[in-house]
Order: structure tokens, then sequence, then C-alpha cells
């Protein structure tokens, strides 16, 4: 991984629980995608990816995360994402409208509820 962000991984069940900590750009999108698929697998039902201690999300972490909706899908997991209210990415996600097309939840609790 790169220096500019790492994913904290925790495991609650089926549910993988991967925290982005740092910031997600076009120098690193392609590895955190890779990594989140391999920490992913088959086995989980659900990807809950933690956006809150994200500093920065440019438009290839914008990319990512709609792909990573997708590929889920077609695998038939699901991805959830947290952005608590006032986080530096919320505005974001609002723009780009990731906000409507993935479910966002204000905290992992929720988020992994959710899931299960």
């Amino acid at each position: 991984m790169t220096e500019l962000a790492r994913i904290v991984e925790d495991r609650r069940g089926p549910v993988l629980v991967a925290a982005l900590e740092g910031e997600v750009d076009a120098s690193n999108a392609r590895e955190i995608g890779a990594r989140l698929h391999v920490l992913l697998g088959n086995a989980a039902t659900a990807l809950v990816l933690d956006l809150s201690p994200t500093g920065y999300l440019d438009s290839a972490g914008i990319s990512l995360v709609f792909r990573l909706a997708e590929e889920l899908d077609a695998r038939q997991q699901r991805l959830l994402v947290v952005v608590p209210p006032g986080a530096p990415v919320a505005r974001t996600l609002q723009i780009t409208g990731l906000a409507g097309a993935v479910a966002v939840h204000a905290d992992v609790a929720s988020a992994v509820a959710a899931a299960a």
C-alpha cells in the first residue's frame, strides 16, 4: 500500500469492515481496489467501507467506490459506506451522487447491522 493511505480491516462474522485511512487518489486507487478484493474474498456477504478516517477522495477514489458497488452486486455481495456528517469526504459523496448510489451510514455499527 502506498504511504498516502492504508486499509485497516476488521471482520465481523461474514462482513468485512475496511477503514481507509489517509488519501485516495489516482496514484493509489487501483492498488486499494485490488487489496480490498483480496481481503473480501468469496465468503464475505458484505463490505463496509469506512471512509470516516479518509481525508481526501478524488475522482479516482469515487470511481473506485462506484466500481466496487457494481462488482460486489454482480457477486451477490453488498457494499455499505460509512461517512459521518461533517467528515472530510461527505460533501464529495453528495456532489458526485455516490450517496444516492450506495447505502451510506453515519457509523460502522449501523452499517454492519444493515449488512447482517
